[in-house]
């Protein structure tokens, strides 16, 4: 009699249990479906990201052209480097180039008034350019698209 409670009890014991596995998972499976609204948001953080220490940044103005997005000055292991977010978006052009500017409204672009980072890469989303070594960045208050065929600037973005 002892041995078919021992045996019933188990048998229950083990029933239990997997019927709770199975709610469980049932549960850590919708959970896994429908993230928190909090946890939407935020972007996975990428090993880049961790190592970026922010500078500078401002929010993109049209000037020209319609220009947003947000640009962010930040090292990465001892180089500097201009961001733009995945929100950045300009109009297309023939020539244009992305350059850090001494104005605060950039009008003058003779070759002392700014550094030429380069070509842009896209006319929306995020990309990255490599200021030069042994640039001061505190001379420097906005970073630029502009075309340069046309002496236009496309848009500009105050970097505090």
């Amino acid at each position: 009699m002892k041995r078919q409670t021992l045996l019933n009890s188990l048998l229950l014991t083990a029933f239990i249990a997997t019927s709770g596995l199975a709610a469980l998972k049932a549960v850590q499976a919708d959970s896994m479906m429908k993230p928190s609204p909090s946890m939407e948001k935020m972007e996975p953080a990428t090993s880049m990201q961790k190592m970026e220490q922010p500078i500078a940044s401002g929010r993109f103005v049209a000037s020209e052209h319609p220009t947003t997005g947000m640009a962010t000055v930040v090292m990465i292991k001892g180089q500097n480097y201009l961001k733009f977010d995945r929100t950045f978006k300009s109009d297309d052009g023939p020539d244009l180039y992305v350059v850090l500017h001494r104005e605060s409204t950039p009008k003058d672009y003779k070759k002392d008034n700014y550094v030429n980072l380069g070509r842009l890469q896209k006319v929306a989303g995020s990309q990255m350019y490599a200021i030069p070594d042994g640039t001061d960045l505190s001379t420097f208050k906005t970073a630029v698209i502009w075309c340069q065929r046309f002496s236009a600037t496309f848009g500009f973005a105050n970097l505090i």
